[in-house]
């Protein structure tokens, strides 16, 4: 739907919503037995809710979080959960997204600071779901916003240095900002214990080449691009909810 079509301008509750509806959707599929990958963010969370009413209704499965706030979650509404190292593989799994190109279903993830271990589940995930409202979908990756880079504390200016091009701005992500009292605001740390750089660049990037680059150097543990990691995502908006596969 492009812009003229006013989704642009949707306000919170209406993409909640949509992000309802998309999770209730996906959750439909888990087979019972199965184990899952749980996502990390606002739509996952509309996922678990959804995913608690099936486990209600009989459903067994065994859960691997992406995140601390995410088991916190999950071990709440009931579901049984395993680290990932307890398991051989994920059956399947479900998270948001905060970009998503179609029909590539490439993805830009990271924004809730959760993308290693987001990653890492998907790796091992033998089928990936991701879900969004109609926001989310977008022509270019990259575009007016950030693209968040997970590094190594030690040495980070460094790393930062050597992730520095012509036309990006590179700032470390905080958790507040600054005061009178702390000149230098608090630095976000993920669950890892890393920083997170978020790149933002003046001009669109080429993405398959930015994210190898990115990969490439030294410092860096992982990037918010996930490309072709993923088979499905199903999208709520006004008009309901739809599902896109990723093109063969």
């Amino acid at each position: 739907m492009s812009a003229s079509g006013g989704w642009h301008a949707a306000n919170q509750t209406e993409q909640t919503a949509w992000k309802r509806a998309a999770a209730e959707a996906a959750v439909r599929e888990i087979p019972d037995g199965a184990t899952v990958g749980l996502g990390t963010g606002t739509t996952a969370e509309q996922m678990l809710h959804a995913l608690a009413g099936r486990l209600q209704a009989g459903l067994q499965i065994r859960g691997v979080a992406t995140s601390e706030r995410t088991q916190a979650l999950a071990s709440s509404l009931g579901v049984l959960m395993a680290s990932l190292d307890e398991v051989d593989h994920l059956d399947l799994s479900f998270d948001g997204a905060d970009e998503v190109t179609l029909p590539t279903l490439n993805l830009l993830k990271g924004r809730g600071g959760a993308l290693l271990r987001e990653k890492l589940v998907a790796a091992s995930s033998r089928y990936r779901i991701i879900l969004v409202d109609v926001t989310k979908i977008v022509p270019t990756l990259g575009v007016g916003t950030v693209i968040p880079v997970e590094v190594e504390t030690f040495g980070w200016r460094h790393t930062a240095a050597r992730l520095a091009a012509p036309g990006c701005r590179i700032v470390r992500r905080a958790l507040a900002p600054a005061t009178a009292s702390a000149q230098e605001a608090a630095p976000f740390l993920s669950d890892g214990g890393h920083y997170i750089l978020d790149l933002i660049y003046d001009s669109p990037p080429d993405i398959p080449t930015l994210a190898a680059r990115i990969k490439a150097t030294t410092g860096v543990v992982e990037h918010g691009l996930f490309l072709g990691m993923t088979e499905r995502v199903y999208i709520g908006g006004p008009d309901g909810v739809r599902y896109a596969d990723r093109a063969r």
